[in-house]
């Protein structure tokens, strides 16, 4: 089970026209600085950036997983941008990416750190969840259906 307000609709971009990694990790850190009154989105962007400048995000299968630790927010966060259509991610897989969810928690929460990456791995390596994310309408929908596949996923 993820954290209480982990991922909320109004982080959620279900139609987002962005044609590069770039413009994608602009979005993301837009959705991600929202979730604390002190985040700025530029500098949640260079802490993505920076990140990706280690190793590109791309799991595979058209999904992205960019995340950050970041000072001065007390609460791990999620966002997820649906790409109208697959941008060039330099993904492990060479395919097209046109579903990023971004994360973002507390610098020295590196233990949850890794544990919400292995949760949000193993979500998104099923091809069924994958799917009903692309095929939902709106960020409501995305954001009940990873809720759930979050709790069916605690309790397997």
């Amino acid at each position: 089970m993820f954290p209480a307000n982990f991922l909320i609709a109004t982080r959620v971009d279900c139609e987002c026209k962005a044609g590069s990694k770039k413009r994608v990790l602009e979005r993301v850190g837009e959705l991600l600085a929202t979730s604390a009154p002190n985040l700025s989105p530029e500098e949640v962007f260079e802490q993505l950036l920076e990140r990706e400048r280690l190793g590109s995000t791309g799991l595979g299968h058209g999904v992205a997983l960019p995340h950050a630790r970041l000072k001065g927010i007390n609460q791990a966060c999620g966002v997820l941008v649906c790409l109208e259509s697959g941008i060039d991610y330099d993904a492990i897989d060479g395919q097209p990416v046109d579903l990023v969810f971004g994360l973002l928690v507390p610098h020295d929460a590196t233990q949850e750190h890794l544990q919400l990456l292995a949760r949000l791995a193993s979500l998104f390596s099923k091809e069924e969840f994958r799917n009903q994310l692309r095929e939902a309408r709106d960020s409501e929908e995305v954001t009940v259906l990873i809720q759930q596949a979050s709790d069916y996923q605690e309790s397997a």
